[in-house]
């Protein structure tokens, strides 16, 4: 029997999406890898699987699997995929509904052309919570020496960890280099995804992200969400801006910090078919 999937992208953040609803298993690291594998198999950013929703109220449920086969915890551009699969399902009615990450429920609104907004939770800037060791207070900026050189950078988890280093050319910057070193870098237990912000204007800011577990991708939702956070905590940027990463922009709002930061933009259905492993 053959795999039936439906690719997926968001900003060129591109998704297999596997629907187990009806309880079928999820795939193991192995066949993650191979339905990911762009010469070999369907090829994606990540995984998707919409599986039957944890929490009351919610419409569906979906877990993330990386290129590399291992499990990720958090995905904004596969939210918002998710979100739309499920509206041209029938599963979600009407322009308001709510999604369980593996993480978190998530408040979703329509805003038609195949924009979707989501809620992706309250920053977490705590150490222990990205997580990082060798801190034990939450820091502006981080100072580490990676292979000789010293790399300063922010850091936040949005239900997955994110570094974030400004730069002053993105275009520029040896994004894979710098990425490698800090994801493997005991600072970060568990790796992290590391973010490049040039600041453009108060509004705006140009963003390459090396994702742990896939390298660097055209578009990173939580990426960008991280992003905003660090900036605008530091005052860097306003509350409401324009991210854009190679793949397309996204939408960044953070009210407060106490605040849910919400992120929106696109997403497209590319085709669908049948994977035979």
């Amino acid at each position: 029997m053959g795999l039936k999937f439906d690719k997926m992208h968001g900003a060129g953040n591109d998704f297999v999406v596997l629907d187990l609803r009806d309880g079928a298993p999820p795939p193991d690291a192995a066949l993650a890898a191979r339905l990911a594998d762009r010469h070999f198999g369907v090829g994606c950013d990540q995984i998707l699987t919409i599986e039957t929703p944890r929490a009351d109220g919610s419409v569906a449920s979906y877990r993330i699997w990386n290129a590399d086969g291992s499990n990720s915890q958090q995905c904004g551009n596969g939210a918002r995929c998710v979100a739309a699969w499920l509206v041209r399902d029938g599963a979600a009615v009407g322009d308001a509904f709510r999604i369980d990450s593996p993480v978190a429920t998530h408040a979703v609104q329509a805003l038609g052309d195949g924009e979707y907004a989501i809620e992706l939770g309250v920053p977490d800037f705590a150490p222990a919570r990205i997580p990082m060791s060798g801190f034990a207070q939450a820091q502006d900026e981080y100072a580490v020496v990676v292979d000789g050189a010293e790399l300063c950078f922010g850091a936040v988890s949005m239900g997955n960890p994110h570094a974030v280093i400004e730069v002053a050319d993105v275009a520029s910057t040896p994004v894979d280099a710098i990425g490698r070193r800090l994801q493997g870098d005991a600072i970060f237990p568990e790796s992290v995804n590391v973010g490049f912000a040039e600041i453009v204007a108060c509004d705006h800011v140009r963003l390459r992200v090396y994702e742990r577990g896939v390298g660097e991708t055209l578009a990173c939702g939580s990426g960008a969400c991280a992003a905003a956070a660090v900036l605008m905590r530091r005052g860097r940027i306003g509350r409401e801006a324009t991210i854009s990463l190679p793949g397309g922009d996204l939408r960044i709002r953070w009210p407060a910090d106490d605040a849910q930061v919400i992120m929106s933009g696109p997403t497209a259905f590319v085709f669908e078919g049948e994977f035979h492993p």
